[in-house]
């Protein structure tokens, strides 16, 4: 039995898995799956489970469309992204949460402070800030939301307002 460690890159399974190798697309999904579900707890913290296993299954259906091997993981995190914003949708997720990934220079007391501010603001307004941590732009925002930009470019000046009287009540 493999583990993890000994699983080779998900990038030289990839031509394996998408020409409809089994084996190479089960490697692949356990290599990926820690990325995936990592993801989907920052967006929907509770719902996580849900949201990675319909993100995986998403990923496995879709795999043969993905023509560029080299955009493969940012294939991966839109898809999963746009699966945990719907399972959060679906469950009328109400708690959603912000996770910081744990990097040696965070200060454990600001990752606190973060998610008790993030956790005092609406969903739609976490979904905006989350969605901007993990990289997307406003178009791409608009798309997984299934909002007009301006919504979401308005959401988005919302939240940074409330997130920054939040975190800083004298500033405001």
């Amino acid at each position: 039995m493999s583990t993890v460690s000994e699983l080779p890159s998900p990038l030289t399974l990839l031509p394996r898995a998408q020409a409809g190798d089994e084996h190479a697309m089960n490697h692949l999904l356990t290599g990926i799956t820690p990325y995936v579900a990592r993801i989907c707890r920052s967006i929907t913290h509770d719902d996580g489970a849900d949201a990675t296993q319909e993100a995986l299954l998403a990923i496995y259906r879709g795999l043969r469309s993905l023509r560029e091997p080299s955009a493969f993981y940012g294939w991966v995190r839109s898809v999963t992204v746009r699966e945990a914003v719907r399972t959060a949708k679906r469950h009328g997720e109400e708690h959603s949460c912000w996770e910081l990934e744990s990097r040696q220079e965070a200060n454990f007391l600001d990752a606190v402070h973060i998610t008790d501010v993030l956790e005092r603001l609406s969903q739609a307004h976490r979904q905006v800030l989350t969605l901007r941590a993990y990289g997307l732009n406003e178009e791409e925002m608009a798309e997984v939301l299934a909002l007009p930009v301006g919504t979401v470019r308005s959401r988005l000046f919302r939240a940074r307002r409330r997130f920054l009287e939040a975190w800083q009540p004298s500033a405001a």
